[in-house]
């Protein structure tokens, strides 16, 4: 079974990242993930992310959303987490704005295997706890070893 940390770098776990809006949050997110796939373009990740928030809003509620798609190109799985310096309107199920991003770009055909991701990610960012440890982490490689931490169960 794929794990969370598989998919997810040091690289693409970020914080303080300028917000502004839900477009520029989700502009942001493709160029991030395009440096790591190169023969893909950040633009069609970014109209990728933008059709699968027009199925109905990615925010999951508590300040976070989960951003995701299947891309065509995309070979395997590949993650990304973001803090934002300030929330930003994602049209979250409880109308709060979002400062936590968790972002699962999966190839077309990974079904199950995406489904187990985002039950991965959802179940984690339940937690209080996790919450406030991803806020609270003072840079980068904090954030990235929270999820590790998280998922090893420490």
């Amino acid at each position: 079974m794929i794990r969370l940390e598989q998919i997810l770098t040091p690289g693409r776990s970020l914080v303080n990242v300028p917000g502004g809006s839900k477009k520029r949050v989700l502009e942001q997110i493709a160029k991030l993930v395009a440096r790591d796939l190169p023969d893909l373009d950040n633009q069609d990740i970014f109209e990728s992310l933008v059709a699968r928030e027009k199925l109905g809003s990615t925010g999951f509620g508590n300040g976070i959303a989960i951003p995701h798609c299947r891309l065509t190109g995309c070979t395997a799985p590949i993650s990304a987490v973001l803090r934002l310096d300030a929330p930003v309107d994602f049209d979250a199920i409880d109308g709060a704005p979002v400062d936590l991003l968790f972002v699962l770009l999966v190839p077309e055909a990974a079904t199950d295997e995406h489904l187990e991701l985002l039950r991965q990610i959802a179940s984690m960012l339940d937690r209080t706890d996790v919450r406030e440890r991803l806020r609270q982490a003072p840079d980068s490689t904090s954030l990235y070893q929270v999820v590790v931490d998280v998922q090893s169960g420490r």
